[in-house]
């Protein structure tokens, strides 16, 4: 892999960016550093735990291990790039009414992973999104809020166990 710098253009939540980095530099890195989106967050560095997640061409992807060179002519969404505060995205507006967080630093991969399934199969069944939210990590334990979201954003409500 190169490490000298080069400049690339990457199209991230609509707009299209230049970067001057050396192409194997993981995309994580260039959305925080260089656009800064804080969105995505650095929790393992090896694509394991979810918290970078960003959606490339319709599909959650792990921004900590996806060198930038690879990210060229794709379309890149980051949680920035789904609503405001104003105007939340229906998936983050699920998160807000299900309190689906404790510390939030693993909310950006769920937010994520959840709208990039709901962008493919927009009627999941609770087992479907409980598949694909299986491998994002959360240490809080925030796991019914987190499933009550994405089962609200998804159009199902459960019943609340309280």
């Amino acid at each position: 892999m190169s490490t000298t710098p080069t400049t690339m253009r990457l199209t991230v939540n609509g707009k299209r960016l230049d970067v001057d980095a050396a192409p194997d530099t993981a995309l994580l890195y260039v959305l925080r550093n260089d656009f800064e989106l804080n969105g995505p967050k650095y929790g393992c560095g090896l694509g394991e735990c979810g918290a970078c997640a960003v959606i490339i061409d319709g599909v959650a992807a792990r921004s900590c291990v996806i060198p930038i060179d690879g990210c060229i002519e794709r379309d890149i969404v980051t949680l920035e790039g789904l609503g405001t505060r104003e105007h939340p995205d229906p998936v983050q507006q699920a998160f807000i009414d299900e309190q689906g967080a404790q510390c939030g630093y693993c909310l950006n991969g769920m937010i994520m992973t959840t709208k990039a399934l709901l962008m493919r199969d927009p009627n999941p069944s609770e087992q479907e999104i409980a598949e694909s939210l299986r491998y994002n990590l959360c240490r809080c334990g925030a796991h019914i809020e987190i499933m009550r979201a994405a089962m609200r954003a998804a159009g199902h409500v459960m019943d609340r166990e309280r």
